[in-house]
Order: structure tokens, then sequence, then C-alpha cells
């Protein structure tokens, strides 16, 4: 398959010189900066400051930003420190036993785990506290199977309410010790057998994803989802990758957040990233709709969906903050309802945004992806929200996982939240997708 030629246009467009942000015209002091255990380093311009740890540890403050002439947050006279990471309490762990049973698990700790009797045991036997800050292997659940439901278990740092497992019987979970909850709050055991929702993971300010970890859980499921535009088109016994015609079943919107919060090399790095991104989907010989948007104060268009589909790119400079980049998308998805109904219920809409999460202009984007979701669901005939993929990867040192918790689907094993350590993690991750050269057929 040879690369499109609209690739060449988007390439030139996104290399142009963009600002990221306008740095703080007052610059801060730069004593009292340094960290106990540990090092800190300049943004380029010198507005930001970050910190870093040897392996095993993580800074108290993992960044300072300079706002008029002040760091935020503002150095104290007590130096801050490395601190040891530690894993999720994993003594939730119920109708069975766990060992070592100790207050506070490190890493490479171990921990082995068993059921009591007349109880069966599935998930990972032994686990391993990882540098991450993530339990190696799966959640370990002790359960009876006599419900409609298997018992959904208990993930390490959190708490169950329901012991209910048949038709329409909830569970909720909350996360322990300021623990952030990613992944479904509540579930509802199904007429299938199966919980609604993904399982709930507790992250803690230091906790990431592995880019193998990412690239695996992004791969797998963007596979599925890309495989869903397959029922319009057929498919032979083989399982070939599928082709859709250009102009149909599979629109893709990229939104990528070049706010302050992320600096200028950052977001070098990160029309790297978006390359490669598209070039690993080109990969599964789909041939999707693009619409490529890239925001801070503003919100650039660099390709519409409107325009690919009729073959014109261009940018034009539009919109707020990462509020408005999900309006700029559920505007793109109206005015494609609308000009074709039955087209739009055919099609798998898969957005993909890469930000921090700090949405401090522009009011709440949560209310626009709700929208988004009712938009999709209401030209779907299935009550799921199968035609609609939201993926987030949080990028940096300030993710916010509890608001782009919001933001995201949720549905069956699949993973659609990814907090990566940094944009060379991120790039990581796309090249672990797939190992070979994408600009040909198979």
């Amino acid at each position: 398959m040879e690369c499109e030629p609209w690739m060449n246009l988007f390439l030139l467009a996104i290399l142009c010189p963009l600002i990221t942000g306008a740095p703080s015209s007052i610059s801060c002091p730069d004593e009292n900066l340094s960290i106990s255990g540990g090092s800190f380093s300049f943004s380029k311009d010198g507005s930001i400051v970050r910190y870093n740890c040897s392996e095993g540890y993580y800074p108290a403050i993992r960044i300072r930003h300079c706002i008029r002439g002040k760091w935020n947050p503002l150095p104290k006279r007590k130096q801050p420190e490395c601190k040891k990471i530690t894993c999720p309490d994993p003594r939730g762990f119920k109708n069975g036993e766990v060992y070592p049973y100790q207050r506070q698990y490190f890493v490479n700790d171990t921990t082995h785990y068993s059921c009591n009797s007349g109880y069966d045991f599935r998930g990972s036997g032994t686990r391993v506290c990882q540098a991450n800050g993530k339990w190696s292997g799966g959640t370990p659940v002790c359960g009876r199977n006599s419900d409609h439901c298997p018992d959904p278990g208990i993930p390490a740092g959190s708490t169950r309410t329901g012991h209910m497992f048949n038709i329409d019987d909830k569970v909720t979970y909350r996360c322990e010790n300021k623990l952030t909850l990613i992944g479904s709050k509540e579930r509802v055991c199904q007429e299938n057998g199966q919980w609604s929702g993904t399982e709930p993971q507790c992250y803690a300010d230091f906790t990431y994803d592995s880019p193998e970890e990412a690239s695996e859980g992004f791969s797998s499921s963007l596979k599925s989802n890309l495989a869903v535009s397959q029922q319009y088109e057929g498919t032979d016994q083989y399982g070939k990758r599928i082709r859709v015609g250009n102009g149909g079943k599979l629109d893709i919107y990229i939104a990528l957040d070049v706010s302050d919060s992320i600096d200028e090399e950052d977001f070098e790095k990160a029309k790297g990233v978006i390359k490669t991104l598209i070039e690993k989907i080109s990969y599964y010989e789909v041939s999707p709709n693009y619409e490529i948007l890239i925001f801070a104060t503003d919100v650039a268009r660099i390709v519409s969906m409107r325009d690919f589909k009729s073959g014109k790119i261009f940018h034009n400079l539009t919109g707020t903050n990462i509020a408005q980049a999900y309006k700029s998308i559920l505007e793109s998805m109206q005015i494609e309802q609308m000009r074709n109904k039955e087209e739009f219920k055919k099609t798998q809409h898969i957005v993909i945004m890469f930000s921090d999460g700090q949405a401090n202009m522009g009011g709440n984007p949560r209310k626009w992806v709700d929208q988004i979701k009712d938009l999709v669901k209401q030209n779907t005939p299935s009550e799921e929200e199968e035609n609609l993929d939201l993926y987030v990867f949080g990028m940096g040192d300030d993710v916010n996982s509890e608001d782009i918790n919001d933001l995201k689907t949720d549905r069956g094993n699949e993973k659609f939240f990814f907090k990566l350590k940094n944009l060379d993690d991120l790039q990581e991750t796309f090249d672990g997708m797939i190992g070979t050269s994408l600009c040909f057929s198979i």
C-alpha cells in the first residue's frame, strides 16, 4: 500500500513553527530548587522545572511552572525529597490469604495469594511490585462460581461494595489512600454473564503504564475496533486486513495538546509521535478519514474531516482549549451526521486525545464528550456505544488522571486510557505496536 499523498501535506503543515504557549516574561529565581536524593532540570526557556529520582523512587514535587516571576508551587524552606515508590495495598483480597501481609509494599516486593477451602482461584498467584507503581500480572480472585457473573474481584488499593453477582446486580469501587480510580466506578452483571465497563485500577500520582503494556493494550483494542468496520464490508475466510473506502466507514479524530504545560521540546516529539501513529494505523490497510487538531488556547484544525473527504487539506486557527477540542470534534460529527445519516450510522468513530488533562480554560470538557456519546448512540442500532471509541493518552509530569477518566470509553476488557511518563515512552509505545515498515501491502 502506498502512503497517501495527503500525509505529506499533513507533515508539512505540522512541521511549520507553532507557538506552544508564551513563556513568562518575568524570570523566576533559581535558588532553593534542589531536591534531596534527586536532580532537577529546566525547560529550554527556563519556565518549567522538572524533578527526577533514581529508579524505585519518585519526587515529592514533580514539576514547577514559572508564572509572573513566581514558581508554582512555591519552594519551601524544607527541601523536597525523593520517596520510595509503593504499589497499591493488596490486602483487600477476600476469601483467601495474601503473603507477606505488611503495611507497605515497595518496588521488587513479591506477594503470593491462595484461596480458602471451597473457593476457586483465578488471576495471578504471584505478583511483583514494579518500578512504575503497578503490580505485575492480573487481579487475584477467590470465587465460588455459583452466580450468574464471576466474582469481579477487588483490585489492589480499592474497596468494593456489593457481594451479589446475579443479573442486574451492581458492584461499586473506590480507591483508598488518595489514589485515583481509573476504569469503572460501578459495574453491572449482564445477561451474557459479563460485567459492564472495565476493571478499575488505583493510580498514585507516580503511577505510569509501561510502554510495553500500553502498546499491547492500545494495539489490541485498536485492532478490535478497526475490525468493527468490517461488518459493513465483509471479510474473507482468511481474515485478511481490511480496506475501507475513502469517504466511508471509519473516521479517526486525533487531538494534540500543545498548551504551555507541554513545552516546545515535548511538542516537537509529539509531532513525530502522531506521524508514527498514523503510519501504524496504515498497517491495518484501512483507509480512514482523518481530522487532526492541535489545541492550547486555540484549536488549529490541521486536517478537517470534511476536507479530507473532499480531497482538500488546509488548516485554520479557531477555537479554545481541551473543551473546545472535543466541541470541535462534536461539531464535525454533527455535520457528518446531517450530510448523510445512513452513512453516519455505519461509521466507526475513533477519537484519540493526547493531553496532560489540565483543562484550565473553557469549562469542563466532559459535557462535550457526553454529547459526542449521545450523538453516536442515537444513530446506532445497538444500545451499546460500539461505534465510538474514545482513547486518552495522558502525558508528562502533571497528568490529571481523575479528570481524564471521564473522557474515555469504558467497555469490556479493553483499555482506553494510558498514562505515560514522557513522550519518549509514548513514541516507544507506538513503535512497539508493529515492528515492520508500513508503506506497503501484505
